[in-house]
């Protein structure tokens, strides 16, 4: 399975790397829109700012490639918040895959969100064998509001989307390289997707 990583400089990619290593599986680095579009599964990453991503992404075209791709495609973290309609971080124009706007959160939390929380109301064959309220790892500061691409929701100050899905792209403002068996799981999942894949069981 030809798995690719979107190299746009969002940071350290090793820890997902290592993830897919674990499941049997090596992924690529690659920002050659040829490459991506062969693969059978793209991963499209980000740690860092959203207006500074956009920048690369559009430096090497990758924002007018990334919307056209048919295979199963999971945005994580400042990923998946780049694939909504727009971010507040740097007023930033996202993909439009999802249609939805990132907002930051209020002070009345602490900002960044850093470490555990439980994920629940899950949608998605993303979350097979996945227990509501099960555990996983964040570190954010903006999030993306309940909306009709919604298929799992957390809590921190307010009720809001940690995982979104529209088609083939799916979304999950967690970093499930970093969460454990439970993030083992999802990546798992993601990596067995077929393409009519949308139906859920428990």
């Amino acid at each position: 399975m030809k798995i690719a990583i979107v190299n746009y400089g969002a940071g350290n990619i090793q820890s997902l790397k290592f993830a897919i290593q674990r499941l049997g599986h090596e992924a690529y680095l690659s920002h050659d829109a040829a490459e991506i579009k062969a693969a059978d599964k793209v991963i499209f990453p980000g740690v860092g700012e959203a207006s500074s991503a956009m920048k690369m992404l559009k430096k090497t075209k990758l924002d007018i490639v990334i919307p056209t791709l048919t295979q199963p495609v999971l945005g994580i973290c400042l990923g998946m918040q780049l694939m909504c309609n727009s971010s507040e971080e740097g007023t930033t124009q996202g993909l439009g895959i999802f249609d939805v706007n990132v907002h930051r959160f209020e002070n009345s939390v602490k900002v960044p969100q850093i470490g555990w929380n439980q994920i629940a109301n899950l949608k998605s064959a993303l979350f097979e064998g996945i227990k509501d309220k099960e555990y996983i790892y964040l570190v954010h500061s903006y999030y993306a509001p309940l909306c009709n691409e919604t298929v799992a929701t957390s809590e921190y100050g307010l009720t809001y989307s940690t995982a979104l899905q529209k088609d083939n792209f799916y979304g999950t403002q967690f970093h499930p390289e970093k969460s454990s068996k439970a993030g083992s799981q999802i990546l798992k999942n993601f990596l067995e997707l077929k393409l009519e894949t949308n139906n859920f069981t428990k």
